[in-house]
């Protein structure tokens, strides 16, 4: 979330009615509307998810945990909860997770 000067950006008529109620404080202006959820707007939740499915299909192709491991740079626990994640949401692929 990025700082703004209110004093930049609002009428200023409306900014002397916020200082009857604020001021020299930092405030939260919800979104009005649809909640965005994390990572939606910047595009890093789908990198993440892609980079995930990644993983599951090097682990489903045979690859060692631990060259999975040094591919994402990432711990073996990361890596072992990813696979746990995907395998627990999707029940057709049944099984617990190997080391």
């Amino acid at each position: 979330m990025k700082y703004k000067n209110a004093k930049n950006i609002l009428p200023k008529e409306l900014l002397t009615e916020i200082q009857k109620y604020i001021q020299g404080d930092i405030i939260y202006i919800p979104i009005q509307g649809k909640k965005i959820s994390w990572g939606e707007k910047s595009g890093y939740k789908e990198d993440l998810n892609n980079r995930n499915k990644q993983i599951f299909n090097l682990y489903t192709l045979g690859h060692d945990i631990s060259e999975i491991q040094d591919m994402f740079n990432l711990s073996k626990s990361s890596i072992l909860k990813i696979i746990s994640k995907i395998k627990n949401s999707n029940p057709s692929l049944g099984g617990v997770v190997n080391e």
